[in-house]
């Protein structure tokens, strides 16, 4: 019975992630043979592997909304409201193919989202132009995403990183980062760090962004049966955020409440999650999901 109930729930999970075509594209990500970016040893491949990605995703979401000109591109161009889960399928395996693909398909996934960029232009409500190929501003999408998953995986992950492997994971996102086109991404923590306190001073939270911050945390596109489960993710992808982008979004600190219901019911749901998606096969444990599950604005 439990294992029937664990199958069921791995492939509910799975197809919300993954979409129609995940078993097949999963197999071609993991099983084609060719050179890889990253290595077996690489901390990108233990990062994006491991079911914190849900809230870590969630997370990163709220914090790159942060940019206007990153939400304008969103809010005009994305469809996160009309096909979020579309959005989600197409991230995921993004994500995956750079992670775990071979070199030739991660270059192409690299080549068609460095398309799609190029053609999303447009300007603000008050006029300022934004162009979603622009290195400055993705190099903000790219710090953001970096820290919500390193900071998740710190605190949700089944086998959290040391210091040294915490850095050597930003050094392989900016692999990524460098190839989709952003100038000179941080290698290390100390210089992620340092690179979100230098967009501080163009971060507000635009209309757009609270409207954003209220769909994903209280409007999510689910049966109503599974909101509890989903809120329970949002609210500790909340807690995740950097105080100042929790004040900028409006979003109240429960310190107590936080520390006694929120990141233990965290816990709790990553580990749920860990146990219905981790194969039966223990010997890839990077094929819990195509590469950790998360949405991000980087293949809108």
């Amino acid at each position: 019975m439990l294992t029937a109930v664990r199958e069921q729930l791995g492939k509910a999970l799975f197809r919300r992630v993954a979409g129609p075509d995940g078993p097949v594209t999963r197999a071609r990500i993991h099983h084609t043979p060719g050179p890889r970016w990253f290595g077996p040893d690489r901390p990108i491949r233990t990062v994006h592997g491991d079911t914190s990605m849900f809230i870590g995703g969630l997370s990163a979401l709220l914090l790159q909304s942060l940019h206007p000109l990153a939400m304008a591109a969103v809010a005009g161009h994305s469809g996160y409201r009309g096909d979020p889960w579309g959005r989600l399928q197409r991230t995921s395996t993004f994500l995956a193919v750079t992670t775990y693909g071979t070199a030739a398909d991660a270059q192409r996934a690299i080549d068609h989202v460095r398309a799609i960029h190029e053609h999303i232009r447009g300007t603000t409500t008050d006029g300022t132009p934004y162009h979603a190929a622009d290195p400055h501003l993705l190099g903000w999408v790219h710090a953001a995403e970096t820290d919500s998953f390193l900071r998740a995986h710190e605190r949700y992950g089944a086998h959290p990183l040391d210091a040294a492997a915490y850095d050597a994971y930003v050094a392989d996102t900016a692999r990524v980062a460098e190839a989709l086109g952003v100038a000179d991404p941080p290698r290390d923590r100390h210089e992620l760090a340092e690179r979100l306190t230098a967009y501080r001073p163009e971060l507000r939270a635009t209309p757009e962004a609270r409207a954003a911050a209220r769909f994903l945390l209280f409007q999510p596109p689910l049966p109503l049966a599974a909101r509890p489960f989903y809120g329970g993710l949002a609210a500790n992808a909340v807690v995740l955020l950097p105080p100042w982008a929790r004040a900028m979004l409006w979003l109240p600190r429960l310190p107590f409440v936080e520390d006694l219901a929120v990141r233990p019911t965290g816990q709790a749901l990553t580990r749920t999650i860990r146990w219905a998606m981790t194969p039966q096969r223990p010997s890839a444990p990077h094929e819990v999901l195509l590469d950790g599950g998360s949405q991000t604005g980087q293949s809108s």
